[in-house]
């Protein structure tokens, strides 16, 4: 039960600063959702960076709950996925193709390159890692 609310806290946390940084991003995201896509970005570097640098086997092992309360729990309700197809989906409707083209060709690039780019950096502090998730359940945040 504890894991359950740990990563409810998690959540509420990442969801507060999802909103926080949203807000402070929302004078730049007339054009295209700037705000989703760093918020997209951040979560996707943290995930691949604490998801390597704290593996059981590593150099900075934490426990499995603070794994899961980090990256179920906080990654999960800081990144915005279902925002980002609603922004996509309300870009193409109105006519706006390229720059809902342009939403999921900048999402995808980034977010693929900052989770790999968290992942390198971590797995360099934590002697080679190869890993990011232990179980499944870190692979679905």
């Amino acid at each position: 039960m504890t894991t359950y609310l740990l990563i409810a806290v998690g959540g509420a946390l990442g969801t507060l600063c999802r909103f926080g940084l949203g807000l402070l991003l929302a004078p730049v995201s007339q054009e295209l959702p700037w705000g989703t896509i760093v918020i997209n970005v951040l979560g996707s570097f943290v995930i691949g960076f604490f998801g390597t640098l704290t593996l059981a086997s590593g150099r900075y092992p934490v426990s499995e709950t603070t794994r899961l309360f980090v990256m179920v729990g906080i990654c999960g309700g800081f990144t915005t996925f279902s925002s980002f197809a609603l922004q996509t989906l309300d870009l193409l409707r109105t006519d706006a193709i390229v720059r809902g083209c342009l939403n999921v060709a900048i999402s995808v690039a980034l977010c693929l390159c900052a989770v790999a780019a968290g992942h390198a950096i971590a797995a360099r502090l934590n002697g080679g890692a190869a890993q990011i998730a232990q179980a499944q359940l870190e692979e679905e945040a």
